[in-house]
């Protein structure tokens, strides 16, 4: 007899479920976040398991990597593809279980990318950078936005990022005042040197893999975006058409329609958050240093607005990346503003 597992997995605890080849419920039970407790309710059922499907939450790595080092088949759910039938009365942890288990009985489960787990350490410290990076960003505006409000004046947020204690004072605005600006000055030197130490570390940890390295004849594209963009995709053999790829990288619209009219939005954030700030980003450089790449900006931006019109470009971008790594040619401009 077949039998198939489910694990509703939790903060704490998780819902473990196993059922068989006519979704009858063998054994069920919610279980500490304790990995040789979850193996061992497995065992019994070891030779006749075809599967383990655990959703994909934020605090998978563990429970994936333990079942596979105990030679368990583990299939990583992908939710935003899983849609349970919406008239249902009930829902509970026990029957999200049961539902991952007859999915993966009838070989309709939505399966997301279990990344390797030996590169996942480096790309999690480019993740980190990148959170630091917005901070940092956050504490340089806020100083600009001081600075508008105190004297009329813009400083460039490069000027901004060399301001030292002493410059600061020289300003000669009112104690609170400058209190302000100083703690945002300091705590963005922090972020600074920490970026400073992630990039280091990454420099020596990660290096663009072959079929990556045609990523840097994309205008817009340097090391590290072309770096960013290869550990968040992992593998382009993983997107069948590009534009599988595209919506991952969040530059297709959620969108909803029937008989030609909108009937609504999907889910705006499915998708890759990572790379989709590196597409918008090479968008933003591709504009400077690529006329082609600026023509189509500036069409789009007059039908639209810029936000839009450079959302649509990285959109460009991305679908001309897909079919680089998949062709292993280089960047063709005519190819992608023809």
């Amino acid at each position: 007899m077949m039998k198939f597992s489910g694990i509703d997995l939790h903060s704490n605890n998780s819902v473990v479920l196993i059922s068989d080849e006519a979704d009858r419920i063998v054994y069920q039970k919610r279980l500490p976040n304790d990995l040789a407790q979850i193996v061992a309710a497995l065992e019994p059922h070891r030779d006749e398991l075809v599967g383990v499907v655990i959703e994909s939450t934020y605090n998978w790595y563990w429970l994936v990597d333990g079942l596979m080092d105990a030679g368990y088949r583990v299939h990583l759910a992908n939710p935003s593809g899983i849609r349970k039938y919406e008239g249902l009365k009930y829902s509970g942890d026990v029957a999200d279980a049961a539902y991952l288990a007859h999915l993966l009985r009838l070989g309709l489960l939505a399966e997301g990318y279990i990344y390797p787990r030996e590169e996942r350490g480096a790309r999690d410290l480019a993740r980190k950078r990148l959170q630091l990076v917005r901070y940092r960003t956050a504490q340089i505006l806020s100083i600009e936005g001081i600075l508008m409000r105190q004297t009329g004046a813009r400083m460039k947020s490069e000027s901004v990022k060399g301001l030292t204690a002493a410059q600061v004072e020289e300003f000669g605005f009112a104690p609170d005042v400058a209190l302000a600006v100083e703690a945002n000055r300091a705590v963005s030197q922090t972020l600074g040197q920490q970026i400073e130490a992630l990039e280091q570390r990454l420099r020596e940890r990660v290096s663009l893999r072959g079929e990556f390295k045609l990523l840097k004849t994309t205008p817009g594209i340097g090391e590290t975006l072309a770096t960013t963009i290869m550990l968040e995709t992992g593998t382009i053999a993983r997107f069948a058409k590009v534009g599988n790829f595209s919506s991952y990288c969040r530059c297709v619209d959620s969108l909803h329609e029937s008989n030609g009219k909108k009937k609504g939005e999907g889910n705006t954030k499915n998708g890759n958050k990572y790379l989709a700030w590196a597409f918008v980003e090479a968008a933003n450089f591709a504009v400077r240093y690529c006329p082609q790449a600026k023509r189509f900006y500036e069409h789009k931006k007059r039908k639209t607005n810029g936000i839009v019109a450079i959302k649509a470009l990285a959109h460009k971008l991305a679908r001309a990346c897909y079919h680089m790594l998949r062709e292993q040619k280089p960047f063709d401009v005519n190819r992608c503003f023809a």
